[in-house]
C-alpha cells in the first residue's frame, strides 16, 4: 500500500483525461488490476485491463467489493455504476504505465534495476538483504517484473525510500523500452541469460540486445562478458561498466570456487589484489547469484572486506508460499522466511483462497526495516487483517505486542518465538487455516516444524502457480464465452482435493466433476460453492447428493426414474450423458423417445447439461471417427432440445479435444489432465508446465561386492560390484513393482539411477556406484525433466496411471507465488 496520496481528479488530469462524471474527488493510494485482491477499496482505483482475460467483465465483482473508482477503455460501461467514477481511456495499460512513470518520476530515487532471464528475483532478494542497513529499500514484492508488476511495483515508491531494487522480465522484442521508462535504474544489472522466452525472439542476440535496452541510461552497468558475446565494449550500455567472470579478464575475475561443507568458498582478483569471500550455498545457481551480488557490493564501492562480511550471513530466499497438511485438522501455509506489508497483503490473499477450514488464523511477527514508524505500520497491519476476514492473530515480538490495542479480532502476543513454543499447547489450534508469516530473525521454520503433520519423507510436491498457468493455456484455446468443467475425480488426479478445487474456483471455472459422491461432499465441507457434477450417482447416495447440492450423471433410464421417485422438489439439475461412440455408459439413440417421454412427465428434474465423450481425440488417425461422434451428439442434441423447450449446456470436448477440435468446443469443455501438465495431443506436452514433482530421500548407503544380491528372491544383481542406495519409497507409495530390476530409474544428484532388485513395500534400492551420495539426501522420483510421461513408457502405461497411483499416504506439498 502506498502512503501518496493523488485524488481521482490529479490522477485524471495525468492520463489526459479532460473531463469524466466525477462522483468524489477519492484520494487514491492503490492501483487494483484483480477484484479479488482489494484492500482498503474507498482509497483503491480499478484498471479494467484487456489481456488473457478482459478486466471489463470484472468491474461488477470490483464494485461489489467496495471499488468506485475505475479506468476502463470501452465506454460501454462508463455509466455503469451511478456512483463511481470511470475514467475512460485508450489503452487501460497504457495508463497505469503512465501513471507510475509519473510517480516515480517524482523522486529523485537510486535505483538498481535487474534484468536478465535466470536469477532476477534472487539476486533482487539477496541485494535487499545486502543492503538493508544502509537504505530504506522499495523492491518490487516476489516476481512482479512484467509490463503490469513493474508498474504496480513502482507505484509503490514512497517518500522515505532512499533505493529501489526492481527487476524487468520480458518475453518478446519491443517490451523492455517502456520498463526502462518507468523503472529509470541508475544501475544496471544483467543476471544469467538462459534459454527462458527464447520462444519470443529470432535469436540470443536479439534477445540480449532486447533486454540491453533496459540498461541504456544507467550510469552503471554490471554484468558478465560470457553473457554479452558478440558484442563490443562500445555495444554495452552503462556510463561505467564493471564485469565480472569465471572464464576470462574481468573486474572481478573468478581465480577458483571451493566447496566447503555445504557452502563455496571463492577466490578472485579485484583491482589487483586477490579478495576472497564465502557464499553460504552450495548449488550451482547460488553460487553465480552470490557472484553477481559481490560484483554489484563491489562496484557500487563496499570494500571487499565488508562485501564478505554481508555475504557470508546470506540467506535462502523462499520465493513460493507452502500449503501443507497441519495437526488437529490444520491446514498450514508457510511463508516463514520474509515479512514485509506487500508480501503480507499477497500471502492473505492465499490464505483467503482456502475455504476448507471454518477458521483463518495469522501467526505473524514484527516487521522490521518498513521505514514507517511503528503506529503507522500497525495501524496498517490491522486495517489489512480486517479487511481480508482474519478471525485470529498470535502477534510475535516486542512491536507487534506494543500495537496489540489496534486488532480488534481475537489476539495474543508473545515477546518472541520461544515464548510461542513454550505456550503451544495451550493455543489450542484445531480445523483452521494458520498463516505462519515471519522475519528472518524470528526463526519461524521452528513454528512451521512444529504445526505440521509428522509424515515420512516422500512428498509429492504440488505447484498452483503451473496448474493455474495450464488452466490459461486451454483457456486461450477457447471461443468467447465457452465454459469449462474441470475435471477433479480421482484426487484431482492424484493431486489433492480441496487444495486443487480451490485453486479453481479462484480462478473462476464454472463446474467441477468428481467419480462419486464422497468426493462432492468433501469439497462442500472444504466450502467449494461451484456446481458439481457426480460422474456416478449411486442410489445409496441420493440423499447426500441433494442436501450438499451436488447434480448427478444420468446415463440410463433406471437411474433417471429411481433419482425422479426419490425427489421431493421440482427442477432439480441433472446431466444427461448420451453415448456416441465409447459403448461405455450413456443413452443411445434408441434410448432417446422413452427418456423424453419420462422428461416431459415431471417437473421434479431439469436437464443442466447434456454431453458425451470423444473415444481418439488425440489422435490424427481417428479423426474422421471424432467428426462422426460430433455430428451425431449434434443430432441427438437437437432432438432432446426440440423436446424439452429449453436451453442446456452441450459438451463432448475433452482435453485433446481443445487441443485439437476447436469446433467441438460447443457450450462448455471438460479439462482433465491437461490441468496437470499432460496433453496426448501436444507433441512433449508444449506449452504446458509440469504441476507436480514426487520426491523422497535415501534411507542408507551400501557398498556391495561383485556378484552379491540386492532384494528379496535375490533377484538384484551388481556383477563388478558397487553401491547402492536404499530410498524412502516402494509400491505402497505408488512406485510399481513394474518398475523393478532396472526398468525404473530415478534422479539422484542430477544424474539417474536405475532400480536395482525388486521394488519392496514402502522402499527400494537404487545403483549409485560413482556417485557422492550420503543418507538424507533428495532423490527425484518424476520432475519436469525425468517426465511421468517418461515412467509411464517405462513400464507400458499412460501418464493417468503414474500420477493416480501415488499413494494418498504420501504427504502433499502445494507451493504458490
Amino acid at each position: 500500500m502506498s502512503n501518496s496520496l493523488y485524488t481521482i481528479s490529479h490522477i485524471a488530469g495525468i492520463l489526459g483525461i479532460k473531463s469524466f462524471e466525477k462522483q468524489n474527488d477519492a484520494i487514491i493510494s492503490n492501483l487494483v488490476i484483480d477484484s479479488r485482491s482489494v484492500i482498503d477499496p474507498e482509497y483503491s482505483l480499478f484498471f479494467a485491463l484487456k489481456g488473457q482475460r478482459d478486466g471489463h467483465d470484472f468491474l461488477k465483482d470490483a464494485y461489489a467489493s467496495g471499488i468506485r473508482n475505475f479506468v476502463i477503455s470501452d465506454a460501454r460501461y462508463k455509466d455503469l455504476f451511478a456512483d463511481a467514477s470511470m475514467l475512460v481511456v485508450p489503452d487501460v495499460l497504457a495508463a497505469l504505465q503512465a501513471l507510475s512513470k509519473y510517480k516515480r518520476n517524482q523522486y529523485d530515487l537510486k535505483v538498481l534495476g535487474i534484468t536478465g532471464s535466470n536469477g532476477k528475483t534472487i539476486v533482487k532478494e539477496w541485494l535487499y538483504q545486502l543492503l538493508a542497513t544502509d537504505f530504506n529499500i522499495i523492491r518490487s514484492p516476489k516476481s512482479f517484473n512484467s509490463q503490469i508488476g513493474v508498474s504496480l511495483s513502482v507505484w509503490e515508491i514512497a517518500a522515505e525510500n532512499t533505493l529501489g531494487i526492481f527487476e524487468a522480465g520480458i518475453s518478446k522484442t519491443d517490451e523492455m523500452e517502456s520498463l526502462a521508462d518507468i523503472i529509470q535504474p541508475n544501475v544496471g544489472i544483467l543476471t544469467n541469460l538462459g534459454e527462458a522466452h527464447a520462444e519470443g525472439f529470432s535469436s540470443a542476440k536479439e534477445k540480449l540486445l532486447e533486454k540491453l535496452k533496459f540498461c541504456e541510461g544507467a550510469d552503471l552497468f554490471i554484468y558478465s562478458p560470457e553473457y554479452t558475446s558478440g558484442l563490443s565494449m562500445a555495444d554495452l550500455p552503462g556510463k561505467k561498466k564493471f564485469s565480472w567472470s569465471i572464464k576470462q579478464k574481468a573486474d572481478l575475475e573468478i581465480l577458483f570456487i571451493e566447496p566447503v561443507d555445504g557452502k563455496n568458498y571463492i577466490r578472485a582478483n579485484f583491482e589487483g589484489k586477490e579478495i576472497e569471500c564465502l557464499i553460504p550455498f552450495s548449488d550451482q545457481a547460488s553460487v553465480e547469484n552470490g557472484i553477481i551480488c559481490w560484483a554489484t557490493l563491489l562496484a557500487l564501492g563496499y570494500a571487499p572486506e565488508e562485501a564478505d562480511k554481508r555475504l557470508e550471513k546470506l540467506t535462502r530466499v523462499s520465493m513460493r508460499l507452502e500449503l501443507k497438511n497441519g495437526i488437529n485438522q490444520c491446514s498450514v501455509i508457510d511463508d516463514s522466511y520474509s515479512a514485509d506489508i506487500s508480501s503480507l497483503a499477497i500471502a492473505l490473499d492465499f490464505l483467503n483462497l482456502q475455504n476448507q477450514h471454518p477458521k483463518k488464523t495469522l501467526i505473524l511477527s514484527d516487521l522490521q526495516e518498513t521505514g514507517k514508524t511503528k503506529e503507522v505500520l500497525y495501524a496498517e497491519i490491522a486495517a489489512l487483517l480486517k479487511q481480508k476476514h482474519v478471525d485470529r492473530l498470535i502477534g510475535i515480538g516486542p512491536h507487534i505486542d506494543e500495537s496489540a490495542a489496534l486488532f480488534d479480532m481475537e489476539a495474543s502476543f508473545f515477546e518472541d518465538t520461544q515464548a510461542f513454543i513454550d505456550n503451544f499447547p495451550a493455543l489450542h489450534f484445531n480445523n483452521e487455516t494458520i498463516l505462519v508469516k515471519g522475519a528472518r530473525k524470528f526463526e519461524f521454520e521452528r513454528i512451521s516444524k512444529l504445526m505440521a503433520q509428522k509424515v515420512h519423507d516422500t512428498v509429492m510436491e504440488i505447484d498452483l502457480n503451473a496448474l493455474a498457468g495450464n488452466l490459461q493455456f486451454y483457456r486461450n484455446k477457447l471461443h468467447p464465452g465457452i465454459k469449462i468443467m474441470a475435471m477433479v475425480k480421482a484426487f484431482s488426479y492424484g493431486s489433492g482435493s480441496f487444495e486443487i478445487a480451490n485453486l479453481l474456483q479462484y480462478h473462476k471455472v464454472d463446474y467441477l466433476a468428481v467419480a462419486y459422491a464422497d468426493e462432492g461432499i468433501s469439497l462442500r465441507k472444504a466450502g467449494i460453492k461451484l456446481p458439481i457434477m457426480v460422474m456416478s450417482p449411486e442410489p445409496s447416495a441420493f440423499d447426500a447428493i441433494v442436501r450438499y447440492k451436488l447434480e448427478p450423471e444420468i446415463y440410463n433410464l433406471e437411474i433417471l426414474q429411481r433419482f425422479i421417485g426419490f425427489l421431493q422438489d421440482d427442477q432439480y439439475p441433472i446431466h444427461l450423458k448420451i453415448d456416441t461412440g465409447m459403448h461405455r455408459l450413456g443413452f443411445e439413440e434408441p434410448d432417446l423417445p422413452e427418456l423424453l417421454q419420462v422428461l416431459s412427465e415431471t417437473t421434479k428434474v431439469k436437464v443442466a447439461s447434456v454431453f458425451s465423450h470423444l473415444v481418439g481425440s488425440e489422435d490424427g488417425l481417428h479423426d474422421e471417427f471424432t467428426r462422426h461422434q460430433v455430428d451425431r451428439f449434434t443430432a441427438m442434441t437437437d432432438l432432446i432440445a426440440e423436446a424439452l423447450h429449453y436451453r442446456f449446456i452441450r459438451h463432448i470436448s475433452n482435453t485433446s479435444g481443445i487441443s485439437r477440435h476447436a469446433d467441438a468446443q460447443l457450450d462448455m469443455v471438460r479439462l482433465g489432465i491437461g490441468l496437470y501438465g499432460f496433453d496426448a495431443a501436444l507433441k512433449n506436452n508444449a506449452g504446458l508446465q509440469t504441476v507436480a514433482i514426487l520426491k523422497t530421500t535415501i534411507t542408507q548407503v551400501k557398498q556391495l561386492k561383485p556378484n552379491e544380491t540386492v532384494g528379496y528372491g535375490r533377484k538384484g544383481l551388481l556383477p563388478q560390484g558397487g553401491t547402492i542406495a536404499t530410498v524412502k519409497i516402494g509400491y505402497a507409495d505408488g512406485y510399481s513393482r513394474a518398475f523393478g530390476n532396472g526398468v525404473g530409474c530415478m534422479l539422484v544428484k542430477g544424474k539417474l539411477a536405475p532400480t536395482v532388485g525388486v521394488i519392496c513395500m514402502d522402499m527400494c534400492m537404487l545403483d549409485v556406484t560413482g556417485l557422492d551420495v550420503k543418507t538424507g539426501d533428495e532423490v527425484i522420483v518424476f520432475n519436469d525433466q525425468l517426465t511421468i510421461s517418461r515412467l509411464a513408457d517405462q513400464i507400458g502405461t499412460i501418464p493417468y496411471e503414474i500420477l493416480t497411483n501415488v499413494s494418498q499416504r504420501v504427504k502433499r506439498v502445494y507451493f504458490y507465488e
